[in-house]
């Protein structure tokens, strides 16, 4: 069993329109956007992060906002739910907040005796809120939540499975065990992890597969401290049977990717060198930041990528 994943790093998503992500993450979750860049494989794309002040593993959402793309099918292999953490007696702030705005999809339930509020993101993608007295992490304290109501950063990531039982293996093979089961779904933790340390399985026999959209979850990342831990962890997979990339540089960390048994894309990523690499703390989020191999493409991206609301 490996002891280097320290919970999740970041979820990344893909969305149709990137002013009305961005809107949603900075001004109804009250997130901090870290980054401002370009997807690496199609640069006439945005990359944005949200997260916490810094941009700390654990806090981090991103989102592919590709104009004109089909909305995504929810069904089984892939990430259904994204769940925050929010401080304990919150929750009807939220609610009261979410219905304000205009959030949709809003419902209130207990889940593994936690109180949880769901919700929709801009396109139909799964989030939720869980009260967490426990959740010592500190907030982004200059959005429009105050920081007593902030989100804290990740809870957890929900896994809608056909079948979950190899799924399950993997994470016990990365490090997690499990740690209660209600109904379908069965809950794994971390120990000793960064705060955004569960993953519940919910296996669904009968459900159809889903299709990549927007409102899809692309992939959901595991956190490593260094790239030391992430070369032994991708060693012990491949020893293993899985087929993982070559590490592969994505300014902020550094990424390995594999496929699940159940169909979910999962990276490994490390917690260096962060989002300041390039900017300074006080700004982050603010210039749009390009990787060397696109830097020549500025005067053309700063002309057609939308405009973003700071």
């Amino acid at each position: 069993m490996l002891d280097q994943i320290k919970g999740l790093h970041h979820v990344t998503s893909m969305a149709r329109d990137a002013r009305q992500n961005n809107e949603f993450f900075t001004k109804k979750l009250g997130l901090r956007r870290v980054k401002k860049t370009v997807n690496f494989d199609a640069p006439d794309v945005y990359h944005l992060y949200y997260a916490d002040e810094l941009g700390t593993p654990g806090s981090v959402m991103t989102y592919f906002p590709f104009p004109n793309i089909g909305k995504g099918r929810h069904g089984v292999g892939e990430v259904g739910t994204t769940v925050y953490s929010v401080p304990e007696g919150t929750l009807a702030y939220w609610e009261k907040r979410f219905a304000d705005e205009g959030v949709a999809g809003l419902s209130r339930e207990v889940s593994f005796g936690e109180k949880r509020l769901g919700f929709a993101g801009p396109d139909g993608d799964g989030f939720a809120l869980v009260e967490n007295k426990a959740d010592t992490r500190t907030p982004w304290a200059k959005g429009d939540v105050p920081s007593d109501e902030a989100i804290r950063g990740f809870h957890s990531v929900s896994l809608r499975l056909k079948d979950g039982g190899a799924t399950e293996e993997l994470l016990k093979f990365m490090g997690y065990e499990e740690v209660d089961t209600s109904g379908p779904v069965k809950r794994l933790a971390v120990k000793n992890g960064n705060g955004a340390n569960i993953v519940d399985i919910e296996s669904l026999p009968g459900a159809a597969f889903a299709d990549l959209g927007a409102g899809s979850v692309h992939h959901v990342a595991f956190a490593v401290e260094n790239r030391a831990k992430q070369l032994e962890v991708r060693k012990a997979l491949m020893d293993t049977g899985y087929q993982v990339t070559p590490v592969i540089d994505r300014d902020y960390f550094w990424a390995i990717y594999f496929r699940t048994p159940g169909g979910v894309l999962f990276e490994v990523a490390t917690n260096e060198p962060g989002f300041d690499r390039d900017e300074d703390t006080a700004h982050l989020g603010e210039a749009l930041k390009l990787p060397s191999q696109h830097q020549h493409l500025r005067p053309y991206l700063e002309q057609h990528l939308q405009k973003l609301e700071d």
